[in-house]
């Protein structure tokens, strides 16, 4: 490695380069201070086999980091700019919960409430006392359908809605939770836009990405699409029991992969030919729980407005934050998998060490498929967001390392 200036502790503000071995370069910007960040990001890229990632850190209401390098596209050598999109998987569901609180702070959404309040047809089949919350927090037992469906389906939105509809729960809420990688997102989806008229991608848009300037999507246009990093298959999971034993346990239970593919419309991360979310359908389509397409700086942005007012009032009330902050869902899940300590509050993950430890008590967001990372700390007033673009397997450690580094500049 070539080309870097300054120390850990007095690294100026001005832009700052790093040129890795084979080439690729590492540009952007950290304040003074924040040295161990722009570290453990070049470090990713040297120890941890990270093809092309950003990071970008908001801290009272300022970007106080500002990174990205290597390869947007590792196929065609695209370097990887300040404003290149990814796709963010499970962090989409960060986004949606920001829009549920937003209705909550309206007044047109009470989260104890039954989902069928806001869609009637949604009772049928023993799922009348289902609320919003318990589809929030991974209860409402419909995390894998019965229905085969096809990305045409996916596509088209009521499909989905319908199937759900027809589905009985498979466990009740007091039972436990089990993770809807996918179902969350069309379940509070809907109630978005029954309350709202519009779909959660259009919602997105129209009330928050538009007019903040965000280069956030669900559902992305094609001028989105054709800028976004091509993501890598997962890199191999760690050399650990918990790993083995989430491998064996997936294996043996179908109903973990319908959860995750929609009942195989598609391949969930990879198949044969790489990672599915590549595809520009896939992209293009409203997948509110898994298929949001961000830049870093956008969904840092995003997080640090919920938690401070910077160019605009500020996203979230005290009172929505602190609701979120609620330890909802935790310990071992319906499915056997091994607890990693991730802990939900309503729709957001709250921080989750040893897995996902964040800055501490104060911070909710989301982690991501393949190690994507985005949260907001309201004790730290921080929005913070790691991206790249080879997966990682189970037990990466890149978002993890990032956020410690910044805990020790803030002191948490």
């Amino acid at each position: 490695m070539s080309g870097r200036r300054g120390g850990t502790t007095d690294r100026p503000p001005a832009d700052t380069i790093v040129e890795l071995s084979d080439r690729r370069r590492i540009a952007g910007r950290a304040d003074a201070g924040f040295g161990p960040v722009v570290d453990a990001f070049v470090a990713n890229f040297t120890e941890r086999g990270d093809i092309g990632a950003a990071c970008s850190v908001i801290a009272d209401g300022r970007p106080v980091v500002e990174l990205h390098g290597g390869f947007a596209d590792a196929r065609t050598r695209r370097a990887w700019e300040s404003d290149t999109p990814a796709v963010i998987f499970s962090c989409s569901k960060g986004l949606l919960t920001i829009l549920v609180y937003r209705l909550v702070d309206d007044g047109r959404l009470e989260l104890d409430a039954p989902v069928a309040r806001y869609w009637p047809e949604f009772a049928a089949h023993g799922k009348a006392t289902i609320t919003v919350r318990d589809a929030l927090t991974h209860r409402a037992g419909l995390d894998a359908l019965d229905a085969d469906l096809s990305v045409a389906d996916i596509a088209a939105w009521t499909p989905v809605i319908r199937a759900i509809e027809r589905q009985a729960p498979a466990d009740p809420p007091e039972a436990g939770h089990r993770y809807h990688t996918m179902t969350m997102g069309w379940i509070v989806g809907e109630v978005i836009r029954r309350i709202s008229g519009r779909t959660p991608g259009r919602f997105l848009a129209e009330t928050i990405a538009g007019p903040l300037g965000l280069r956030a999507w669900i559902g992305a246009p094609p001028h989105a699409i054709a800028a976004v990093a091509r993501m890598e298959p997962p890199l191999p999971d760690e050399d650990s029991e918990a790993a083995r034993s989430a491998a064996r346990i997936a294996a043996a239970d179908p109903r973990i992969e319908r959860a995750a593919t929609m009942g195989g419309a598609f391949a969930f991360p990879a198949d044969g030919s790489g990672v599915t979310f590549n595809d520009p359908v896939l992209q293009a389509a409203e997948i509110p729980a898994a298929n949001g397409i961000a830049t870093a700086a956008s969904l840092a942005r995003l997080y640090a407005g919920c938690v401070s007012a910077i160019d605009a009032p500020a996203l979230l009330s005290p009172a929505a934050i602190a609701d979120a902050l609620r330890l909802r869902s935790a310990g071992g899940q319906l499915s056997g998998m091994p607890d990693d300590g991730t802990q939900w509050g309503t729709g957001f993950q709250l921080a989750s060490p040893p897995s996902q430890p964040m800055l501490g008590s104060g911070s909710f967001g989301h982690a991501g498929a393949g190690g994507q990372l985005a949260f907001g700390d309201v004790d730290h007033r921080v929005g913070f967001a790691w991206l790249g673009n080879q997966m990682g397997g189970y037990g990466d450690g890149r978002a993890r390392a990032v956020t410690a580094a910044l805990a020790r500049v803030l002191g948490a």
